[in-house]
């Protein structure tokens, strides 16, 4: 029962710093993106958007890798990085997706209309990048936690644990090491 109010608190904790730092990432790609269209980005709106998204990006991908998912780290901080840009291209795929079907298949033109679609997207390209980062990007387990060190059996729940020499002792075929009754 531990170990599950362990998982819990840990998984709260973790949406709740994911959604300051989206809040933070939002203000800032929206915010810039403001400030580049009407200063010095003004009749390129689309490289602007780029700009502001690439830089929230980084934000965002420093700011998780530091606060949000600390102990879930990959040690490779340049294969992460790549996987989440590449989660994030995803994410804007799926929120322009969604305006990019309500405005041709459904014919939708009325901008605040667009602008409400463009909302949904985004929280449903939110969802999926709090799942792709934390069981994906930021994948490491919290083995120095006991009560967390099994946390990955939610996506793997028959299959070997993925880090560590515990995975060569658990791999299918390997029996455990047995220790006699009294530990020789």
């Amino acid at each position: 029962m531990d170990r599950i109010r362990g998982l819990a608190s840990l998984f709260w904790r973790e949406v709740a710093k994911f959604g300051a730092v989206g809040g933070v990432a939002f203000v800032i790609d929206n915010g810039l993106y403001w400030y580049l269209i009407h200063g010095p980005m003004s009749g390129s709106e689309v490289k602007a958007r780029f700009v502001s998204a690439g830089i929230a990006t980084i934000f965002a991908w420093v700011a998780n890798r530091y606060w949000t998912f600390r102990h879930r780290r990959q040690p490779n901080a340049a294969r992460e990085l790549v996987m989440f840009v590449f989660i994030n291209i995803i994410g804007m795929g799926i929120a322009a997706g969604c305006v990019w079907i309500a405005k041709y298949p459904f014919d939708v033109t009325e901008p605040s209309s667009l602008f409400l679609v463009g909302i949904f997207g985004t929280l449903l390209a939110t969802l999926v990048r709090f799942v792709a980062y934390r069981f994906w990007v930021f994948n490491v387990e919290l083995d120095a936690e006991p009560e967390f060190s099994h946390d990955q059996e939610i996506l793997h729940p028959h299959g070997v644990r993925r880090t560590g020499s515990a995975q060569a002792a658990q791999a299918p075929g390997n029996e455990p090491v047995r220790q006699a009754p009294g530990g020789k």
